[in-house]
């Protein structure tokens, strides 16, 4: 996978998985750079106490619901020669999506509240964010966006430092910031490849 050959003629089923794939990442991208403006700009000043009523809780849960959406897209979408890799990422989501589950049960619809209120519960985002640098990393493999090496490290870090608290919140946006446009890079140098990039070889795909 990786190669810059095209090997086969794309099928119509090829060029839309193609879009969808990519079209997940842009939607995340986007999603991460709102969150982390948001985060940056309106709680500078602020302590943890104090954040909650220093956000649109109704804005925020809406962006991490089209986070989960979009990530999904992606995850169901991404070409892997290696069977157990597409195992192994589908089985990080259906994680991810139990995580969120127990989210729902402990709080409702508003996992907003919850993510701001109760600092362990942000561990619960960790499925999430490894399917997103799992995505960043395969990328980084097979064409060499050394940018997607280092989300892989920074996303599942980035959860972490968020469940311990010992960084103020507006540093924290910061740091999320840094992430967010680093996949900004990622992602303007990942959606313009030719569509059959993705695809490579389909004959050597594990069935």
């Amino acid at each position: 996978m990786g190669e810059k050959v095209i090997y086969q003629p794309l099928t119509t089923g090829d060029k839309v998985s193609v879009i969808l794939y990519r079209a997940g990442i842009v939607i995340f991208t986007l999603d991460l750079l709102v969150l982390a403006m948001a985060a940056t700009f309106s709680w500078k000043g602020l302590s943890w106490h104090s954040v909650q009523t220093h956000t649109n809780l109704t804005i925020l849960n809406s962006l991490l619901y089209l986070l989960y959406l979009s990530v999904g897209v992606s995850v169901f979408t991404i070409h892997l020669y290696v069977k157990r890799f597409r195992r192994f990422i589908k089985s990080l989501y259906a994680l991810s999506v139990i995580s969120l589950a127990l989210m729902l049960f402990l709080n409702g619809t508003d996992i907003a509240s919850l993510l701001l209120q109760r600092p362990a519960a942000s561990i619960l985002w960790l499925p999430l964010s490894g399917c997103i640098a799992f995505i960043t990393m395969k990328e980084a493999f097979c064409f060499r966006l050394l940018e997607g090496y280092i989300l892989t490290m920074l996303l599942p870090l980035f959860v972490l430092l968020f469940s311990t608290r010992v960084v103020k919140p507006h540093h924290t946006g910061i740091f999320l910031l840094i992430i967010a446009l680093m996949l900004v890079l990622f992602t303007f140098r990942k959606v313009f490849m030719p569509v059959a990039y993705d695809i490579g070889d389909k004959s050597a795909y594990e069935v």
